[in-house]
């Protein structure tokens, strides 16, 4: 990959904002004034892009040729996919702004200095274990970062935003599968810290009839981008909180001694968490959808996934892999943990026309198996 030399972009007038940071690797064109919505969106502002699911879905709205600027902090996020974005763009139609979302200040500033359409608002922290023993940070992070989103947006009108949720806020449902009106019964600090900015939302649209907004609840996210260019590179700080797709990796790899399977006892099938799991493509495509399809004056609610077991899925990775890696059972399941959440997601098929491309696990895991395989190291293997 080339060398990345970032540069302060000038002629989009950030630099006079001190904290903030704002990188082009290319010649960086200004985007040029219009009348807002005449021919739908054309810039979206995407939160957290640069992360996992952030940085596949500023991808495919490149490759719709929308104009996208990611605002992300890093904390969590990969500069290398920023600058793998950066790469792929053409000049002009992406930049990446460095830049804290608790900082209402350097948010309405950032908004100030663009023309946004579009609100797609990926950065969140996500760990179940972690919400556990850090509740305050969650709060402030995933409910207190919508408000300071909110209130920029309410300032420089911008009416349009995603949201992507959890499946999390539904906690342990009596009834299988969760459809978007089950009620909301969260169990970990996560899920109700998702929940609350869920509620902020609506709040916000009931006081404002030009603001329209989509609320995508989902699970587990897989895979990755099936050429290679972009996928799951956790930081090693945060493995500790391992999704299951990171554990056989690093199993598989010989960086792990075996997979940990947490609550075997559950009232299930196989005695294991059954849970949703959604490639990050297919999610993607389904925020593109809902975007494209926003009402004013509405908040629409969608789910999105379909149900397999933990051992269902390690089966799959063994057969995707052709490896044996080791599991290790544990009876007693993690703190905050629900034995069954999967959704019916018949309403985003029928209403948006959305449809999987990667239906089956197999499919799924095959991509993500692919893309550590060309990138052990994540992306400093590209650097």
């Amino acid at each position: 990959m080339p060398d990345f030399n970032p540069k302060v972009t000038t002629n989009l007038g950030l630099a006079r904002a001190k904290s903030i940071e704002v990188f082009a690797g290319k010649e960086t064109v200004p985007l040029p004034e219009r009348e807002k919505d005449k021919e739908g969106p054309k810039h979206v502002l995407v939160t957290g892009g640069a992360g996992y699911i952030g940085s596949h879905a500023a991808l495919r709205l490149l490759e719709e040729g929308l104009n996208v600027t990611v605002l992300d902090d890093l904390s969590r996020g990969n500069l290398g996919a920023i600058k793998v974005l950066e790469e792929l763009a053409r000049p002009g139609q992406f930049q990446f702004i460095k830049a804290d979302l608790t900082d209402l200040e350097e948010l309405h500033e950032v908004f100030a200095m663009n023309d946004f359409d579009v609100v797609m608002h990926f950065a969140a922290l996500t760990y179940v274990g972690e919400s556990m023993t850090k509740p305050l940070l969650y709060y402030q992070i995933n409910t207190g970062n919508i408000v300071n989103v909110l209130d920029a947006m309410r300032v420089h009108n911008v009416t349009k935003f995603i949201y992507s949720s959890t499946c999390a806020t539904y906690g342990d449902p009596k009834q299988m599968p969760v459809n978007e009106e089950t009620p909301q019964v969260p169990i970990n600090p996560y899920g109700l810290s998702k929940k609350m900015a869920e509620e902020v939302i609506k709040d916000y649209a009931n006081s404002n009839k030009q603001f329209s907004a989509a609320i995508l609840r989902y699970f587990n996210v897989v895979g990755a981008d099936p050429s290679c260019r972009l996928g799951e590179a956790p930081s090693p700080a945060l493995k500790m909180y391992s999704r299951l797709t990171t554990a056989c990796v690093d199993a598989t790899l010989g960086r792990l001694p075996c997979i940990k399977i947490f609550g075997t006892n559950h009232p299930t099938e196989d005695g294991t968490c059954v849970r949703d799991y959604i490639h990050v493509l297919d999610l993607v495509n389904a925020h593109v959808a809902a975007m494209n399809h926003l009402t004013d004056g509405e908040v629409q609610i969608f789910n999105v996934g379909t149900g397999h077991s933990v051992r269902d899925f390690i089966a799959a990775w063994r057969k995707v892999t052709g490896k044996s890696i080791n599991v290790e059972e544990i009876p007693e399941m993690r703190a905050g943990d629900t034995p069954k959440v999967y959704c019916d997601p018949s309403k985003l098929e029928n209403e948006l026309g959305w449809k999987p491309e990667y239906a089956d696990l197999e499919s799924a895991l095959a991509t993500a198996w692919s893309w550590h395989q060309a990138n052990p190291d994540g992306y400093s293997s590209s650097s």
